[in-house]
């Protein structure tokens, strides 16, 4: 078939580029023919027509911009299927990997301080994500949605008018072997991590709403007992963390941070399916995460990690994080089916020519 691919910024790194990397050469090896619409991109896969679009607008009205610019292009052209990973105006399937914005927005209210409340999201580009939101989730412009976790879905069924029946759960999927060997001993002594030392792992950029500072709060409860906390990813220091929290900036091989670490600690306040989860989970190491994280259906209670219902609560990660340093042995191992890139591409097709076999039938 020909298809159709809407990624607003392309390049060939960061978890939607791998997934998106990953699908496009699986098309390929189906024999599809490609074509990516994209503002900009890096290192675009062989065998794949670009397309560029061109914006110029100012950061609240981009999202409108490019979705109304891409629509426009894609008139000029017939496909079989019409692929968005990005919230756009018109196409056969769109993958929600970012959620829902509006309840992104309700979740920062919630836990924003008593005082910024009021304040908080009420900027132009919130407004018009919210609009474009709404566009995109209309029956009438999406034929099919994929999502990564049934709390999307839910989110998705409880805001729009949405057949249910057009929505499609596909896990994020991650290249397992990549962390199933690493080097424990000497990454911890690059970082003067001692043989005893109880680690916490966080991975990620987009501090506050991936809620370090939960992770860092539950340490200093700890602190002074051979804790560290290691965060690994891209963001301003906070003023309040002590020498036992190591920042390391972003990893190249990140897989060896897991190796390093004897659990991971990932609160978000609000985050659809995050990466870091499953791969802590092929890395046999135990999870503590919020139910905020659609990731969180990953975990087996006790067996492979823990949830908290309430990330600001620092007395349940703290109980959580304690139950697991003290049962430092491998938790139960996560089959790699619900982990696998694979299988995860696999399923992305059979919904792109589900799409494309409904789009003849009209």
């Amino acid at each position: 078939m020909k298809l159709a691919l809407i990624r607003r910024k392309f390049s060939a790194t960061g978890g939607a580029e791998l997934y998106l990397q990953r699908l496009l050469g699986a098309l390929k090896a189906h024999g599809h023919e490609l074509h990516l619409f994209s503002e900009s991109w890096e290192s675009a896969p062989d065998d794949v027509e670009t397309h560029p679009i061109s914006i110029n607008a100012n950061r609240h009205e981009a999202p409108f911009a490019f979705a109304a610019a891409v629509d426009t292009e894609l008139k000029r052209h017939q496909f079989d299927c019409v692929f968005s990973l990005e919230r756009t105006v018109r196409q056969d399937v769109y993958r929600a990997g970012d959620g829902v914005h509006k309840v992104c927005l309700q979740r920062r209210r919630q836990f924003a301080p008593f005082w910024r409340r009021p304040f908080v999201n009420m900027g132009a580009f919130h407004r018009n994500m919210q609009k474009l939101e709404t566009v995109t989730f209309d029956p009438e412009n999406t034929r099919h949605i994929i999502v990564n976790s049934e709390m999307v879905r839910g989110e998705i069924m409880e805001h729009f008018n949405f057949p249910p029946g057009r929505i499609h759960l596909i896990r994020n999927g991650i290249e397992v072997k990549r962390f199933q060997s690493g080097e424990r001993r000497k990454t911890r002594e690059s970082f003067r991590i001692h043989d005893d030392d109880f680690v916490m792992l966080f991975v990620g950029s987009g501090w506050e709403r991936k809620g370090l500072k939960y992770l860092i709060r539950a340490y200093e409860v700890m602190s002074g007992n051979n804790v560290k906390v290691l965060v690994v990813g891209k963001g301003r220091k906070p003023f309040f963390a002590n020498e036992g929290v190591i920042f390391t900036g972003p990893l190249p091989n990140v897989e060896e941070a897991y190796f390093a670490a004897d659990l991971l600690v990932f609160l978000p306040i609000y985050d659809p399916c995050s990466n870091v989860v499953s791969e802590a989970l092929a890395a046999d190491l135990p999870v503590v995460t919020s139910k905020y994280n659609g990731a969180h259906e990953l975990i087996r209670e006790g067996r492979n990690g823990s949830v908290i219902h309430d990330p600001s609560d620092i007395r349940a990660v703290v109980n959580a994080v304690e139950r697991w340093r003290a049962n430092r042995g491998l938790p139960e191992t996560t089959p790699e089916s619900e982990l696998s890139l694979n299988r995860n591409v696999r399923e992305t097709v059979e919904v792109l020519e589900m799409a494309a076999a409904d789009r003849k039938r009209q």
